[in-house]
């Protein structure tokens, strides 16, 4: 018995060695509490049908779309045991409660099914720790009791023991207690089942049904196998393990894998087809050993309720990660696989991988930079110069420093070594210590190729691209310098690509070809058409490349000339990729790809067909927006495009807002819009394939007017522009109003000034007017004078007539009559006189009185005698007005020349003139 014992055990470790050989794992992601700022125990998990992600996280239910984590309490901060998805609603099970859940307006709202039902017995402290559907009811189970809600009523069914967990395998619903073993329930009725009398006193965590066997999962005494109406122990070595390390929980997936979450070792993947598994557990990736719950979303990969945090693990993932966390490997720059495990070249050295272990190859410690397997050898360049590993043994070939590529002629067998200091040549690899070397051109050379005999192109390490032609000897006829010859400036890090036995050069973004009768590069067409923006490129065969475009890597499949791009998500190898040193190696579907800390297998198809069906939610300010909807001015949009693909169908999402020229990434499914003008926006959004963008889906919405150009405002602006041109209108009114008054008063005192001046005008005129009546009487006055002068000089006339008539005539009477006669006819009017004598003074009144001052001993005859000669009057017009004799006239001229004080030489006349 102790032998057979002893060789079981022997025989375990010996599968287990080779079981766990495996060490590619499923990607993982990661989520801590600082992710979703919840608790520790995540005690359920399963996907809605709104694709959201949802977790029984202790104090909270949390949600998680691909974008955003949400979290939610109970009305009563009870802690959540459990969930399930029916519909619409999501099921939650807590201390003495349970309900539902239902998203609506961006939120989840609780609805309790137990609010004002005494279901609950006092004494009991029950928790719902699963809810599950059976038979169109929903149950939710604690340790003790079963509720049984089909939509409007509940029933209760106590269990008669403690129980684990109830589970539904097709058409039958089993019971699992804590002491008595597997039970089977039929409505209210508890029944043993015919054969499944073990496992007693063990926790039964899962029972599954696989092709048709059920598999019962008990904590501490591994897997059970019921088949043929029997229970027995499943007869594999993976169940010793598991006995060890406590089970939580288990499911089978669609790809005929077993998962197992154990209590301290994290989960096991159990591959049926070959009988292999993998154990991914905190020494390799997962946060937590601890598996407490397993969920499903629709692309088959496994969500992990763990003790402290969340995992997703890409099961059903073409892609597969080959992690070391030992640090032992470093940063890997070539990867192949063997027939015992794998080939890795690292800046550490070059590494065997088989059963789980590393072990470097003797001598080749330090920078190893290249693996090119060729038939059954593998041919690695190193720091130190050039290895050949061959099927176990493992020999240096030459002493030649940095191996960097090694590459095949496409018109023989020859091939092609890069390495420091040149280009090594072998002509047949499997003699690969025999080499030559090209001459004229010793200087770090990266990249090299030939489809043209005695010719081929080099790249230099740092910049330019070289043309080599050498004789048949390999004797170097002539170097030229390509990119410098075809003038192209910027020629650092040219890339040479083989496409179809055609060397394509990838210079500074761009692609060129070389024409042999320009001797110089030209831009190829269909590559710079079809692969823009290129900075590095990876040939695996005639029909498949990768290409790192603005950081995301793309398988290529070439159908003809058309290329079927595939994204390989930047999640696998963000922040790892080894710029300028990518490989790839391919074995049979799959593919290596090395990074900083270990590589990637890629199982790569050539299809890009994906249906999307994206869901548009929108907030601001927490709220959700509706499509057209309108949010405030100056606000933050959070849009979140909804995928529901979280594993590696994954699109690579883009979007334009507002028909703007330029694509923009969509990072982690969120979008973030602020600084936005008002009025109506479009955000479209657009699935990338590296060639073409197609459209996908699209949100429209409204920026309100800023709160200055609001409904409120904008009729407080008019109510204040009113009151502005009110007390405008009344300014400019009590303006025009002071302006007519200054008019009015303007044009009264132009008036008054008016008539002041035709009052002065007027006046002046009736001045005028009377000075030419005074000038007139004067003048009237002055021909009186005249005709006075004129009468006197008549009667002095008369006087001499009468004096003649004396002389002549002798007779008395006649001379008496003639006499007479004379007299009458020249008689003197004496009131004429006196007005001739008052017109005089008042004519010459001025005269007189300037006169008189200046002269004040002037006598009135003397005034009389100034007068008469100041109006020019002669001495015998004078004497007749005076009444005194010629003799006397000139006797009163000289006596006043004497007052006067006049010399002889001075006229009397003019001096009076002058006064």
């Amino acid at each position: 018995m102790l032998k057979t014992k002893t060789f079981a055990l022997l025989l375990f470790l010996i599968q287990n060695c080779y079981l766990y050989s495996q060490e590619i794992l499923p990607f993982v992601e990661n989520y801590s509490k600082l992710h979703y700022h919840g608790d520790n125990q995540i005690w359920n998990v399963a996907q809605g049908n709104d694709k959201a992600m949802y977790f029984a996280n202790n104090h909270y239910l949390l949600r998680y779309d691909g974008v955003m984590w949400e979290k939610y309490t109970l009305p009563n901060k009870t802690i959540i045991r459990s969930i399930m998805i029916e519909g619409d609603k999501i099921y939650s099970g807590s201390y003495k409660e349970f309900g539902y859940w239902h998203r609506k307006d961006g939120k989840m709202h609780y609805v309790s099914i137990t609010k004002n039902l005494r279901l609950f017995d006092e004494k009991d402290n029950e928790e719902i720790w699963k809810i599950f559907k059976f038979n169109g009811s929903i149950y939710f189970q604690s340790f003790n009791v079963v509720f049984i809600y089909n939509g409007k009523h509940i029933q209760k069914t106590r269990f008669p023991f403690l129980i684990s967990y109830c589970f539904v395998v097709e058409k039958n619903l089993y019971v699992a207690s804590v002491e008595k073993g597997i039970f089977k329930m039929d409505g209210t009725r508890i029944t043993r089942p015919k054969g499944w009398n073990v496992p007693k006193n063990t926790v039964v965590h899962a029972i599954e049904k696989h092709q048709g066997k059920v598999y019962v999962f008990s904590q501490k005494k591994g897997i059970f196998i019921h088949e043929n109406n029997n229970l027995t122990a499943w007869h594999n070595p993976l169940n010793e393990i598991l006995k060890t390390v406590t089970i939580n929980v288990a499911r089978f997936t669609k790809n005929n894998q077993l998962i197992i979450g154990t209590g301290n070792k994290g989960i096991y993947v159990f591959d049926l087809n070959t009988n292999t598994y993998k154990n991914i557990d905190r020494d390799n990736v997962l946060m937590n050993n601890s598996i407490l719950s397993i969920g499903f979303d629709k692309e088959d990969d496994l969500w992990l309720g763990l003790d402290n945090g969340i995992a997703h693990v890409e099961v059903n993932s073409p892609i597969s990660i080959f992690y070391d966390n030992s640090g032992i490997l470093g940063s890997v720059y070539s990867v192949a696989t063997t027939t015992k495990g794998y080939l890795i070249a690292s800046n550490h050295g070059v590494f065997e991988y088989e059963s789980g272990k590393f072990t470097m190859l003797p001598n080749t410690q330090g920078q190893a930079w290249n693996i090119t397997k060729i038939d059954d050898k593998y041919i690695i360049g190193h720091n130190d110069g050039t290895f050949c590993y061959d099927n176990g043994s493992f020999y240096k070939i030459n002493n030649v420093n940095g191996g960097w590529n090694l590459s095949k002629s496409s018109i023989n067998n020859t091939c092609f070594q890069s390495t420091y200091s040149g280009i090594l040549v072998y002509d047949d690899i499997t003699k690969s210590t025999e080499h030559k070397t090209i001459k004229e051109i010793l200087k770090p050379i990266k990249y090299v190729a030939q489809n043209k005999k005695n010719e081929i192109f080099a790249a230099d390490n740092y910049r330019g691209l070289y043309r080599v032609l050498y004789n048949d000897g390999y004797q170097t006829i002539k170097v030229e310098n390509i990119t410098q010859l075809s003038k192209i400036e910027n020629d650092f890090g040219v890339k040479i690509f083989e496409f179809r036995k055609e060397i394509l050069f990838l210079i500074n973004n761009s692609w060129y070809t070389y024409n042999s009768l320009t001797n110089k590069l030209e831009e190829n067409e269909m590559f710079n058409e079809n692969f823009k923006n290129i900075s590095d490129v990876v040939a695996i065969d005639e029909s498949h490349f990768v290409v790192l475009q603005d950081g995301i890597l793309y398988h290529i499949y070439a159908n003809g000339n058309k290329f079927v791009w595939n994204i390989i998500q930047e999640k696998y190898y963000k922040g790892k990729l080894i710029n300028d040193n990518l490989k790839i190696f391919r074995d049979k579907n799959n593919y290596l790809l090395n990074l900083d800390d270990g590589f990637i297998s890629l199982q790569l198809k050539t299809g890009n067909k994906q249906n999307l069906d994206l869901k548009i939610e929108a907030f601001n300010n927490q709220n959700l927006v509706g499509d057209d909807d309108k949010i405030n001015f100056n606000s933050e949009l959070r849009i979140h495009v909804v995928s529901g693909i979280y594993g590696a169908r994954k699109p690579n999402l883009f979007y334009k807002l507002n028909d703007t020229k330029n694509f923009v990434p969509i990072i982690d499914g969120l979008i973030v819009l602020n600084n936005l003008s008002s009025g109506l926006h479009s955000v479209v959004i657009y699935k990338n394939d590296g060639v073409s963008y197609d459209e996908l889906s699209s949100f429209d919405f409204k920026v309100a007017q800023p709160w200055y150009f609001s409904f409120w405002m904008i009729l407080l602006y008019a109510v204040l522009i009113g009151v502005v041109f009110f007390f405008y209108y009344k300014w400019n009114k009590l303006r025009y109003i002071q302006k007519l008054k200054l008019q009015e008063e303007e044009l009264k005192h132009q008036k008054e000034i008016l008539e002041m001046e035709l009052k002065a005008e007027n006046e002046l005129n009736i001045q005028e007017y009377e000075k030419h009546i005074l000038e007139l009487e004067l003048q009237t006055k002055s021909s009186e004078v005249a005709g006075k002068s004129l009468s006197i000089a008549k009667q002095s006339e008369m006087i001499d007539n009468i004096i003649q008539i004396l002389d002549s005539e002798k007779d008395f009477n006649k001379l008496k009559s003639e006499i007479k006669k004379a007299i009458k006819i020249n008689e003197v009017n004496k009131h004429e006189w006196e007005i001739f004598e008052t017109n005089l003074n008042q004519i010459h009144n001025e005269f007189i009185i300037s006169l008189s001052k200046k002269f004040p001993n002037l006598t009135s005859k003397d005034i009389k005698l100034c007068v008469y000669l100041k109006m020019n009057l002669s001495s015998k017009e004078i004497a007749p007005m005076m009444n005194i004799s010629f003799r006397g006239v000139e006797l009163h001229r000289y006596r006043l020349r004497k007052k006067l004080n006049l010399s002889q030489e001075e006229n009397l006349s003019n001096f009076l003139v002058t006064i």
